[in-house]
């Protein structure tokens, strides 16, 4: 016969497995698993950074280059883009906080940004650049020259970092680039500090009397930032990028908005 333990210490066994799996960590779920459940993957941009990421003014959709690579990854990932448009000064805070699933809106990636989140690999390779009135007489050929100047800035990007490391140089934040730039043609401020390649798309877009430049920096690597502790997510959207660049997709893209190939190292 099975041995019958007395009710109490029946109930002290029990309540000891229940302690003992309580105690074992929770397996949390991939990332992937959740968008592929959820069958969308929601992804954050600024929506007021044209080329990348902007409203078209005629059809009032997202477009842009940020937009055209995350439906590519989303098409490879079998699932559909939620798009959702927030200042750049939050994003990252947005993303800590679980509102979204990724960013996909040229975020630098920087080490003090790596320890925080996770990164696909580079979609994107540009360096920072100025840009200065289209009458400007003084030559500004690097942020040194620009000592004394105000200089604008998108808030919270790695333009602003690279431009308040610069001792001498009053710095001014934005929250989207069109007003940085209209405060550059109106003078409010001597220079601005932004991206080259939409820079270059500036130059063709804008009826602001602006012009580029000179580069002031090293190439930057933009990547897609996720919540650390996803490695099937991650391996996924590596792969995405992937074939992507491999089909010459990718390539597409970055011609379509800038004339060159901006996704490969220069």
């Amino acid at each position: 016969m099975p041995t019958r333990f007395p009710i109490a210490t029946r109930r002290a066994l029990l309540l000891s497995m229940v302690l003992a799996a309580a105690a074992l960590p929770a397996r949390a779920a991939d990332l992937l698993d959740t968008v592929k459940t959820r069958g969308t993957l929601r992804i954050a941009l600024e929506g007021t950074y044209p080329p990348f990421n902007f409203k078209d003014r005629k059809t009032g959709q997202l477009a842009g280059y940020d937009v055209d690579v995350a439906k590519l990854v989303c098409a490879r990932l079998g699932v559909n883009p939620e798009f959702v448009t927030t200042e750049w000064a939050a994003i990252l805070a947005g993303l800590g906080a679980g509102k979204y699933d990724v960013i996909v809106s040229q975020v630098g990636i920087t080490p003090r940004r790596q320890q925080a989140f996770d990164f696909s690999r580079p979609y994107t390779y540009s360096a920072p650049q100025l840009i200065v009135r289209r009458n400007e007489t003084t030559t500004y050929r690097s942020l040194a020259d620009l000592k004394g100047r105000k200089v604008g800035v998108g808030q919270g990007s790695v333009f602003e970092q690279q431009a308040r490391a610069m001792p001498g140089i009053e710095v001014k934040s934005y929250p989207a680039a069109p007003e940085n730039l209209q405060d550059l043609a109106f003078g409010r401020i001597d220079a601005a500090l932004n991206d080259s390649l939409m820079v270059a798309y500036l130059l063709k877009s804008s009826q602001l009397p602006i012009r580029a430049g000179a580069r002031v920096g090293d190439v930057e690597r933009m990547g897609i930032a996720f919540r650390k502790g996803n490695p099937t997510f991650h391996a996924a959207v590596d792969k995405a990028l992937d074939d992507a660049r491999a089909d010459g997709s990718l390539r597409q893209a970055s011609l379509k908005w800038f004339g060159v190939d901006a996704t490969r190292a220069p």
